[in-house]
């Protein structure tokens, strides 16, 4: 009963300074939130990209990957994700690399076809 009596009154209430209270304290108008650096981990930037595209490109796939291509070629999904799992050490890491083999062949085909 008493929390029902609380929350009709701030509902009718206008805002303003008060001492007690849900909104109690002197108002203020509140700053915009600067994004932290800690925010920005993990993400990719523009430079890093670009060096990493030129490394692949002029090393090509190391013998492991080479393999998970391979058996992606063939449908053996699941057994290119237990493979990739063993050599990485976590199933995480697995996936991602999985993944980034699929998108890899689908550039390769496409490539292939704007030749054609």
């Amino acid at each position: 009963f008493q929390h029902y009596y609380i929350t009709n009154n701030l509902r009718m209430a206008p805002q303003m300074e008060m001492s007690v209270g849900l909104e109690k304290g002197h108002k203020v108008t509140k700053l915009p939130k600067r994004a932290k650096p800690s925010q920005r981990k993990g993400h990719r930037s523009k430079r890093v990209k670009f060096i990493r595209d030129v490394i692949r490109e002029v090393s090509g796939f190391s013998p492991y990957e080479k393999r998970v291509m391979e058996l992606l070629k063939v449908n053996r999904d699941k057994r290119a994700l237990k493979f990739c799992k063993q050599r990485l050490g976590t199933h995480k890491r697995g996936k991602r690399k999985r993944e980034e083999m699929v998108l890899s062949l689908q550039q390769m085909r496409k490539a292939q076809a704007a030749k054609e």
